[in-house]
């Protein structure tokens, strides 16, 4: 069963106290009546007559006097009580502040979340001060300016924007100059009187106070009432700046709760996004730490070295790298952590599982922390397989055209089909005639200044009609027009212009040189579809057209005498209309059962 409070026994002593007053006081008044009754009684009886009598009237006045002296006590005894009650309620008072600020630590301990932090102190001010409205307020720490961050009112409602008609100037005043302002009736008051926001809004009762963690205020609390004047008391302040102290600590504390918040977040979003960085970097990225251990191995990391990262962090490297133990790694990693050196561009060789042989080049550093001590290693991986095979490639094709050229072609040498693939090309050979003997009676320098000029007529006549040279054999040229490498229209012809180009090259060169170095040359061109592709081992390839269609135009050279050019009956049919000729009988080639029929090349419509 619940005990009854002490103010409510203290209020049913004082009621039994004042029904113990009135009955004494009806006592009495029957004692004044029964004394007038005997002594009236007295007076009829002659004296000494009646004895009883005189003792009934004796005791009668002697009882009155006591209810007499009763009466007088119970004033001074309700005087006490009022006393008392007035002390228990100032004592009840002191309880219930005691219990807000209690409250107010609570809230300090029982949330970190700002706007939770701010509505329960401004519910609890308004309980506590009886007040209509509460405002807390926080200074802006860019600006300096007061923002409202919370607003109630007694039904614990939040109050909207428009109805905030508070006194500016009063807050301006508690957050500029830290002290506390009450006042029991605005309007009355000679300090705000005169201030337009007091009297357009008819504010009565205003307490504010400021709010000020370790000497720095942070903002203002003001709470109001619109009606009753004199409700504020200066208990009432001083308990709203002992809550405002409390709440404080607390909104600071929920401040830089979110602040840190803020910055775990940041940190989160920035990891978060480094592990986005590394995951999608080509290159692979694996770090350990001072033992050794994987503690990070990205995407790349994993498709390079066929290795999981799930099986990797946390684990030796020397273990998930173990191919790679054969390979200078170990020693560098070493190196790299005792003399903090480090590796750029280190390329090996290596065998890897389900790879096979592959070029790795590494960069390795050493990790460090803000004071500089070494945590571990980064290294960071990029296969050169590709590239070293596309720079092979590229390095080959520049045997057959120009440079400029090559540097245009695609990115994915495939598309080239290096590999070898049967296409319709149009082949040109063409043979420096006499040259064995010229050879022989000449010095090895003036032959070799003779065929390179030769050859360069060659191949400016090749590269200007836009065919490849393939390879020159001995004093012999082969070229194709139309492969993959440098595909073109009407190949057949642009061979026929270009074996044109260098005859007519040839003859005038013979016009300005003596009769001793004139040396002629005979052209075969055929068209067909040979297989065209690199030929060859990995180390050591060549591009080259292989098939019949091919070895047709060298016999076809080998048939022709010294500037005399012979097209095929499939160069001719491509090109006839374009072209003078004159119809040789058909010959039988070396390796061919059927006799062919041969065109001889008299001139090309263009000099016709």
């Amino acid at each position: 069963m619940a005990e009854t409070p002490p103010h409510e026994k203290l209020s049913k002593v004082q009621g039994e106290i004042k029904a113990l007053q009135t009955s004494l006081n009806n006592f009495a008044d029957a004692l004044a009546r029964q004394q007038s009754i005997l002594t009236r009684l007295g007076k009829r009886i002659p004296a000494g007559k009646d004895q009883t009598l005189q003792d009934t009237l004796a005791s009668t006045v002697a009882v009155a006097n006591i209810i007499r002296q009763l009466g007088q006590l119970l004033p001074q005894l309700n005087a006490s009580l009022e006393d008392m009650s007035q002390g228990l309620t100032a004592q009840l008072r002191e309880h219930e502040n005691l219990t807000a600020l209690y409250n107010v630590s609570q809230i300090v301990n029982s949330t970190l979340d700002l706007s939770e932090v701010l509505n329960l102190t401004m519910d609890l001010i308004i309980q506590v001060t009886g007040a209509e409205r509460g405002f807390l307020m926080l200074i802006d720490d860019e600006t300096g300016d007061l923002t409202f961050r919370v607003a109630r009112n007694m039904d614990r409602e939040t109050i909207a924007g428009s109805s905030f008609e508070i006194s500016r100037s009063i807050v301006n005043q508690v957050a500029r100059e830290g002290k506390p302002i009450l006042t029991t009736n605005a309007q009355a008051d000679p300090r705000f009187s005169a201030q337009h926001s007091v009297v357009s809004y008819s504010l009565r009762s205003i307490l504010c106070v400021p709010l000020r963690v370790k000497g720095k205020i942070i903002g203002v609390i003001y709470a109001d009432n619109r009606i009753k004047t004199g409700l504020f008391s200066e208990g009432d302040r001083r308990l709203l700046a002992a809550i405002a102290d409390q709440a404080a600590v607390a909104i600071e504390n929920a401040r830089l709760f979110e602040s840190v918040k803020r910055n775990l977040d940041e940190i989160t979003n920035m990891k978060n996004l480094m592990d986005n960085i590394f995951a999608s970097i080509a290159s692979g990225v694996i770090t350990t730490d001072i033992q050794d251990k994987i503690t990070l191995f990205n995407r790349a990391a994993e498709s390079i070295l066929g290795v999981s990262a799930s099986r990797s962090i946390g684990h030796s490297y020397h273990k998930v790298l173990s191919s790679l133990e054969s390979t200078p790694l170990p020693r560098l990693v070493e190196d790299v952590k005792r003399r903090r050196r480090r590796y750029i561009g280190y390329e090996v060789d290596v065998n890897l599982p389900g790879r096979g042989l592959v070029n790795l080049s590494m960069n390795m550093s050493t990790l460090r922390d803000a004071q500089d001590a070494t945590l571990g290693v980064a290294i960071v991986v990029d296969d050169l397989t590709e590239k070293k095979r596309f720079e092979r490639e590229r390095a080959m094709i520049k045997r057959y055209l120009p440079s400029q050229l090559v540097d245009n072609l695609p990115d994915d040498l495939s598309e080239l089909k290096l590999r070898g693939e049967r296409q319709q090309i149009t082949t040109l050979f063409a043979d420096i005639r006499g040259f064995s003997t010229y050879s022989e009676r000449s010095d090895p320098e003036k032959v070799v200044e003779v065929i390179n000029q030769y050859f360069a007529f060659a191949s400016a006549a090749v590269d200007r009609h836009e065919g490849i040279i393939d390879k020159y054999l001995g004093d012999a040229v082969m070229a194709h027009f139309n492969t993959p490498l440098r595909p073109v229209a009407e190949h057949a012809w642009r061979a026929v212009l270009a074996a044109w180009d260098f005859k007519q090259a040839i003859e005038d060169h013979l016009r300005h040189v003596p009769d001793e170095d004139r040396l002629t040359v005979g052209i075969g061109i055929n068209t067909g579809e040979p297989v065209v592709g690199n030929v060859g081992a990995e180390d050591r390839m060549e591009y080259t057209a292989i098939g019949d269609a091919v070895n047709l135009a060298k016999r076809l050279q080998e048939s022709a005498r010294g500037g005399q050019i012979l097209l095929s009956s499939s160069t001719y049919e491509l090109v006839k209309g374009r072209v003078k000729v004159r119809a040789l009988e058909p010959i039988q080639v070396k390796g061919r059962q059927a006799m062919e029929q041969v065109y001889e090349l008299l001139g090309v419509r263009r000099y016709l």
